[in-house]
């Protein structure tokens, strides 16, 4: 699968991390940085990843910044991009399974980096149920 990923300062260890996770379980991975841990805006790498998942160049985005906040109301300022903030598994898998989301984001601060790896697996494996739950997302981009 291709797999963006980016945020921010504060997620750039996690980042670094899953990046190589990801890659030794087969993926593809698109870094949209940052580079360093050094302060950064994180929407100067939110837009760049969210367009890579609506022209299709990337299939799933993973965006990473201290609370999670930022990255995904950032990101979901774009038309088709349903971008969840999930510091659980459930909410994770439901992300995908009713919501349809494409990019998962998480709170570097707020969880340890082994259950942020559980969380992007979940995230990753798990398919959209459509049925009802394609009625409504159909109805959530203004």
């Amino acid at each position: 699968m291709k797999i963006a990923i980016g945020g921010d300062h504060a997620g750039f260890q996690y980042k670094e991390r899953i990046i190589k996770h990801l890659k030794e379980a087969g993926h593809e991975v698109t870094d949209f940085g940052p580079l360093s841990d050094e302060s950064v805006d994180y929407p100067d790498h939110v837009h760049p990843l969210a367009s890579s998942i609506t022209d299709n160049s990337c299939e799933l985005g993973i965006l990473i910044c201290g609370s999670g906040n930022g990255v995904a109301m950032t990101a979901n300022k774009h038309s088709n991009i349903r971008a969840a903030l999930c510091w659980n598994t459930e909410l994770a898998a439901l992300a995908r399974q009713h919501n349809d989301a494409n990019i998962i984001c998480l709170p570097a601060r707020f969880v340890a980096y082994e259950y942020a790896e559980s969380l992007a697996d979940t995230f990753i494996n798990t398919e959209f149920e459509g049925g009802r739950h394609g009625r409504r997302v159909e109805k959530i981009n203004c």
